[in-house]
């Protein structure tokens, strides 16, 4: 009988090598990284570098592959026996294409029903699986100079999920003057790890 049950992911070096008929095929996996994700603008390589770009601040292990169908992005080990589930939204002004004038920002955040890939189900009522969102606005809006490696182009605003759950307005999506008036002022990269915790403390999770 086949085991379908989740893989054992580790991380890879970029050196292995694609095969054809057990042979090396002259081209390795660190090629089709290059190819495949050297344009950071991207809406979903941008977001998935924001979710490293957090985890980074909060000193996540990025030791092991990231997991994409997992109910949320990340999980923060404060101490003890507290784990923070982090939901990490992005958004930017500036886009890979051709563009009339800068986007506008908005960050959905919809509640879904969470997928297990324990056992395959999802659960039958949506909602909001992570205790603290962060969202991660690449706000840099100067086309020919935006780099998202460089890590003061970013700014970031942190709530906790009940703020989220209990908006009376739009539940689907949170535009950027909405989130600042919940959120109140952006915070850096080096001011992120304290704005998570801040959140967590707020939300009943993290001991003052």
């Amino acid at each position: 009988m086949h085991d379908l049950g989740p893989l054992e992911l580790r991380l890879k070096s970029g050196s292995e090598s694609f095969t054809a008929n057990g042979e090396p095929a002259g081209f390795d996996l660190l090629e089709y990284w290059r190819w495949s994700g050297s344009d950071l603008v991207d809406n979903t390589a941008r977001g998935v570098l924001a979710e490293y770009i957090v985890a980074k601040a909060l000193g996540i292990d990025t030791g092991v592959p990231r997991i994409g169908w997992a109910a949320f992005d990340l999980t923060w080990s404060v101490g003890g026996d507290i784990d923070l589930a982090i939901e990490v939204k992005s958004s930017a002004y500036v886009q890979s294409w051709n563009q009339r004038q800068l986007s506008t920002i908005q960050f959905v955040v919809p509640a879904r029903r969470p997928y297990d890939g324990n056992t395959g189900e999802m659960e039958s009522t949506p909602r909001r699986s992570a205790h603290v969102y962060v969202f991660a606005l690449l706000a840099h809006a100067d086309k020919p100079t935006v780099d998202p490696l460089k890590l003061d182009q970013w700014e970031f605003y942190v709530l906790p999920t009940r703020v989220l759950d209990e908006r009376r307005r739009s539940q689907h999506s949170i535009t950027l003057k909405s989130l600042r008036e919940l959120a109140g002022p952006a915070t850096s990269f080096s001011g992120l790890r304290d704005a998570v915790r801040s959140a967590g403390i707020a939300a009943g999770l993290i001991p003052d």
